[in-house]
């Protein structure tokens, strides 16, 4: 990381930095809170799936998949929201900000809008065509399973955009304190329909639905008060502006390809997987709830850099942009390595509270082994710099190296270890790993080059 320290310390006004430690650990913390409860409540949800059998936490880990993509596909539009609104911050352009966000919310109620009745109509031809011929016990839970959670995909997209406006304007802890309610709710729900009622998938389903209902209403609601940086209001007044969903989509459209490709890249190897047997299946949907867990305060350092970044761009303080993203991969990187040690602790205890069989557990606890030895190296570099570059604009690059290296590293390589050599899903962490390593390399050189820096959005 030493070559990462090309930041020019003179051209920083240090007595007047936009985000001094206590403003960086204020944004920071709420973030890695959100999303480390997210990932331990995504973790209880797979257990308490779990007990219901083999077949339905196969059939939550298959559309779960499918729904992921989706998700990113939101997430993408909510980092488009982030980043133009906080470069317009930087400039002191708030005016411009809110008027962005209102766009934001029009564009992202489409899209989601349009995407749940193309998977609507055509779900059973879908999770046929991606996954084939699995077990039919399977198949009919996640039919269920896909049906109600797809009509979530509205409120989890406009949930998504409101948290970025929030976290643009420097408050990212109402939206940690909105999220936190709703996973509680989620969890007591599925208590409820599953112990209770009985109802299996659908009762998960549901209670996801009923969460993701609740914090949308409420964070929306809450947009509309005065005294804040970002404020939407007046929502049935919302008219498109054709030139600024231009620009949000210059933004949003190459990031939601890039996670695009991330989540079709795991769809296709979700596929090879699934042909290795229930067992298998169990073993790697557990496995990447444990990797969600021991990568997730990355996630949130990188979430975090992004708001810094555009607000330093937006302010003409590029030097400072550099110096963010060096001492955040720092962050990250010790982040990532006490995360990883303390979820490879926890993973046997985990898989035998969730009841898994031998076999399944023990393929888990293997392929997090290997994860914890690895992540720590090379994940800050390929994904941390990555945010920083998006922050700036540079969204293109992002996407072409993203998507190269997803294909030609992670799938392409788990492929052939599967069919040629027989591998189990360790082929699948192994592809990973590769992937990770590759585009590490390419971001640095990217960064100290420094032609990311005149992608400016505003």
């Amino acid at each position: 990381m030493k070559m990462l320290r090309l930041y020019d310390k003179s051209k920083i006004d240090w007595n007047n930095i936009l985000f001094d430690n206590k403003k960086l650990i204020a944004l920071l913390i709420p973030i890695a809170i959100e999303q480390l409860l997210n990932a331990f409540m995504g973790m209880a949800d797979t257990m308490m799936v779990s007990t219901v059998g083999a077949a339905a936490i196969s059939a939550v880990s298959l559309v779960d998949s499918i729904n992921n993509l989706v998700t990113q596909v939101f997430a993408a539009m909510a980092a488009g929201a982030a980043i133009i609104c906080s470069q317009y911050i930087g400039s002191g352009n708030i005016k411009a900000g809110n008027k962005a966000a209102r766009q934001v919310v029009l564009t992202v109620l489409a899209i989601s809008i349009f995407l749940m009745a193309v998977c609507l109509i055509g779900r059973e031809k879908l999770l046929y065509f991606i996954f084939g011929q699995v077990e039919a016990d399977v198949m009919e839970n996640a039919l269920i399973y896909f049906l109600i959670t797809v009509l979530s995909y509205p409120f989890l997209a406009l949930f998504n955009a409101g948290s970025a406006f929030y976290r643009a304007g420097g408050n990212s802890r109402y939206p940690m304190q909105v999220s936190v309610v709703s996973n509680i709710m989620n969890i007591i729900g599925n208590a409820i329909f599953i112990y209770i009622f009985h109802w299996g998938v659908a009762g998960a389903a549901l209670s996801t639905l009923i969460s993701r209902v609740f914090c949308t209403v409420v964070i929306f609601y809450s947009l509309r008060k005065p005294k804040q940086q970002i404020v939407v209001s007046n929502y049935l007044s919302i008219r498109p502006d054709f030139s600024l969903i231009w620009k949000i989509m210059a933004v949003g459209v190459p990031a939601g390809i890039e996670n695009g490709m991330f989540q079709f890249g795991k769809l296709a190897i979700q596929s090879t997987v699934s042909s290795m047997g229930t067992t298998a299946i169990a073993a790697q949907a557990m496995t990447n709830i444990m990797e969600n867990v021991n990568g997730i305060f990355g996630v949130g350092v990188g979430i975090c850099l992004m708001n810094m970044v555009g607000q330093c761009i937006g302010a003409g303080r590029k030097e400072e942009a550099k110096y963010y993203i060096v001492k955040m991969c720092w962050i990250a990187q010790l982040g990532i390595l006490i995360s990883c040690l303390f979820v490879l602790a926890i993973t046997k205890p985990v898989t035998w509270l969730a009841g898994m069989e031998a076999e399944s557990a023990t393929m888990c606890f293997e392929m997090v082994v290997a994860i914890t030895i690895i992540k720590p190296l090379v994940w800050s570099g390929s994904f941390v710099i990555g945010y920083g570059l998006r922050a700036a604009g540079d969204v293109k690059f992002s996407m072409i190296v993203s998507t190269i290296t997803m294909w030609g590293c992670r799938v392409a390589l788990c492929i052939f270890l599967v069919k040629v050599f027989g591998f189990g899903p360790m082929a699948v962490w192994i592809g990973m790993f590769a992937d990770w390593t590759v585009r590490s390399i390419i971001f640095s050189i990217r960064f100290i080059r420094g032609k990311w820096l005149k992608a400016a959005l505003v």
